[in-house]
């Protein structure tokens, strides 16, 4: 009798910490998932920031390319504003016409001469390269929380306390496009 209390403790035990576990590990999952999309809303409003100043450089070279830097200051407000599918869809629109902006910047030796255009365009590669980096963490995390959501057994507990799957960050279909610049 003795060995049965002894087993049915055991079995509780180990049940409990798999239950314990499990929540903790999902909590943990969608904290990171959190965490990543902070860091890329932190590396949009630096490129939000950075924006205006590459805008005015630009002006004073190439005052006939207005409607390109009307639409980079357009697009460039939806990325401190709206859900994150909407932030998402204005940075592919933005990086759409950042790639134009850089483009008519190269029929302007001046300009690419420029040293405050330069770092401007340093600051803005840079930060796309870590806008790039917070993405591919993001969907990593993603890619954990919703395996876990899905696999069994964690599955059950997933579904007891509702944690559900998370969308990936994704490319819309026009930044897979090449940048088509009009002169």
């Amino acid at each position: 009798m003795d060995i049965l209390l002894i087993l049915v403790v055991v079995v509780l035990f180990l049940g409990v910490a798999f239950i314990w576990s499990t929540y903790n590990r999902f909590i943990t999952l969608k904290e990171r998932i959190d965490n990543a999309w902070a860091q890329i809303d932190v590396q949009l409003k630096r490129r939000y920031d950075l924006i205006p100043n590459l805008i005015e450089t630009v002006k004073g070279y190439a005052k006939h390319e207005k409607t390109t830097l009307e639409e980079l200051t357009k697009q460039r407000a939806g990325l401190v504003k709206g859900t994150p599918s909407q932030k998402a869809e204005a940075d592919a629109l933005l990086g759409s016409a950042l790639g134009r902006i850089f483009a008519v910047a190269e029929n302007y030796p001046q300009l690419k001469a420029n040293e405050n255009f330069l770092k401007l365009q340093e600051e803005l590669s840079g930060t796309e390269d870590k806008i790039s980096y917070v993405r591919t963490a993001y969907n990593d995390y993603v890619y954990q929380y919703n395996r876990a959501v899905q696999l069994f057994p964690s599955n059950i507990l997933a579904g007891i306390f509702h944690f559900m799957q998370v969308d990936y960050f994704k490319t819309e279909k026009m930044e897979k496009e090449p940048v088509k610049v009009k002169f």
